[in-house]
Order: structure tokens, then C-alpha cells, then sequence
């Protein structure tokens, strides 16, 4: 994925009937499909089947089986209840008739009440940050097959920039707290909040998981590990735009039984917390046979 329409594209499924949708994979290099691509489908699938006036708040999402690449996804929507209010939508996403991840997402009308947020954190700024892929670079010449590996996993639809220095933080052990500024690489020609949401669905999954590995990189960079998203809830709590500088202020509170428990908040430069993230994922040793 080069630019942020590529993944507009992907996230912008065909309707196969009023509630039946269809979507194709972006080929990832680690060959099973990306959890941020079912979570902005998914998300996709269930704005279509709502009224115009309801916005998603929340979704909550379990990946049941990894999908295969080279078969595109079906979404089946089921329109649980339309209220005066709440409007809620389960989603089941099938390969084979195989069901691979199922959702279910919230939607409620603007509504006024109280407000309240949590401080962002005070961190350097994106401006004066480089990306990932400007950091990496450093490796090029000294550890090149590292180098290649990092680069062809590394999205370049999203301009990522850690807070903390990216390479040191994968090379030594560290406290299970994780700091990125991101936003798209180009600017978005939708004023549609139902895209802004997709879209950081599809981006919420980036460094999630890897938070919850900070204090055993030294334990685990030299076995074959096996990471996959188990379940996914994202919040929205403010409108914001995806193509604006957005901090993702990440932790992990636990890790236990091979799975690794992480969330992030996330925050816009007017200091506005604008969603909520969580996620427990598989952090799992490759057994030889």
C-alpha cells in the first residue's frame, strides 16, 4: 500500500446484496491477512445498513481463523436492531464459508451530555520526529537482511513516527509503554467521518500487539515467534480527521498464557483524546515438528 487511496479502495468493499458484501486482501509479505484491513471492512459493511444520521461509537471485533490471501472476503451483516436512538450491527466475515472474524459495532445519533477526558501526554512533537523508515535506514549497510525485512512490513500509506527511537526499542528490553505519531501520507479527499472511522480501524492495528513485547525482546528476538490480533475494540469518542497528526499513546498491563493484553489512546494536536483501543493478541513460540 502506497498511497491512502489504495487503502480507500481496499476498505471500499462491492455490494453483493442489501446486506452481503465483498472484499479483496492487500497482499501482506507475512502471508496471512492483515487484522487492520478486516477491522476497516468490517466497519465498511455495517455503515452501509445505517441511517445517515448515526455515527459509529463503538465496535468489538474477535478474529477466529487467519485468512488466506488469495481468497477475497465475504461480509455478511446482520441489522440487529434499529432504536430511536442505537442502532447495532453484527458482522461475520467468511472464506470458504468459513467464518474468520465476526464484529459487532454501535451507532448512535449526536447527542450532547457530559464531557470529560483524561490529560495527553506531554511528548515531543511530530514535526521534529523522524519515521520509521528514516530510522531504519541507519541499518542499511550494517544489517541489511534486517533492514529489507523491516522496510517490506512498514506501511507507506501512514507516515509513522515513534516518539521513542525505533531501533533501540526492539533491541533490548524496556518497559511495556509505546509512543507513535501518525497520519496519512497524503491528504484524504473525504469529509465523511464513516471513512475517518475505517480508516483508523484499518490503522489501529499497527504496534498495538508489538507494546505487549517490549519487556522480552531480549527473550524473544532470537526464537521464531508467532504473533496474531485474537480480539480488537476500538472506541470512538470525538470526530477527527485521519489526515491530521494523531498521537497513539500505547501500554500493556499484562501479559500471560501466551497472549499479550494491550490499549492505546488516542489523541488529536488539540489535545482531544478521539478514541479508545484494546487488544489481546497470541505472542506464541513456533513448535518444530
Amino acid at each position: 500500500m502506497q498511497t491512502i487511496q489504495e487503502v480507500v479502495d481496499l476498505l471500499t468493499l462491492e455490494k453483493m446484496s442489501p446486506n452481503t458484501f465483498l472484499g479483496n486482501n492487500y497482499i501482506t509479505p507475512w502471508g496471512r491477512v492483515f487484522g487492520g484491513q478486516v477491522l476497516g471492512q468490517s466497519l465498511h459493511a455495517a455503515y452501509q445498513s445505517v441511517p445517515n444520521d448515526r455515527v459509529a461509537h463503538s465496535m468489538h471485533a474477535y478474529f477466529i481463523l487467519g485468512g488466506q490471501l488469495n481468497i477475497p472476503i465475504v461480509y455478511e451483516v446482520d441489522p440487529i436492531r434499529d432504536g430511536n436512538s442505537f442502532t447495532t450491527r453484527r458482522v461475520v466475515a467468511k472464506q470458504n464459508k468459513k467464518t474468520i472474524f465476526i464484529m459487532s459495532a454501535s451507532f448512535n445519533k449526536k447527542m450532547t451530555g457530559v464531557n470529560h477526558q483524561i490529560p495527553m501526554p506531554n511528548l515531543a512533537q511530530p514535526e521534529g520526529l523522524k519515521s520509521t523508515l528514516e530510522q531504519i535506514s541507519e541499518i542499511e549497510k550494517s544489517n541489511p537482511k534486517m533492514h529489507h525485512r523491516l522496510k517490506s512490513v512498514l506501511p507507506r500509506a501512514f507516515d509513522i513516527r515513534p516518539v521513542e527511537p525505533f531501533l533501540p526499542k526492539y533491541s533490548k528490553n524496556g518497559k511495556p509503554f509505546d509512543n507513535i505519531w501518525f497520519t496519512t501520507s497524503d491528504k484524504l479527499n473525504h469529509s465523511d467521518i464513516a471513512m475517518h472511522h475505517q480508516l483508523l480501524a484499518y490503522a489501529s492495528d499497527y504496534n498495538l500487539l508489538s507494546t505487549a513485547t517490549l519487556p522480552h525482546v531480549e527473550e524473544l528476538q532470537n526464537k521464531s515467534m508467532f504473533y496474531a490480533s485474537l480480539d480488537h475494540a476500538l472506541w470512538f469518542h470525538r470526530d477527527f480527521r485521519i489526515d491530521d497528526w494523531l498521537l497513539y499513546a500505547m501500554d500493556s498491563p499484562s501479559a500471560s498464557n501466551s497472549r499479550g493484553f494491550s490499549r492505546g489512546s488516542i489523541f488529536n494536536k488539540k489535545d482531544e483524546l478521539i478514541a479508545s483501543v484494546a487488544q489481546e493478541g497470541l505472542i506464541s513460540e513456533l513448535i518444530k515438528k
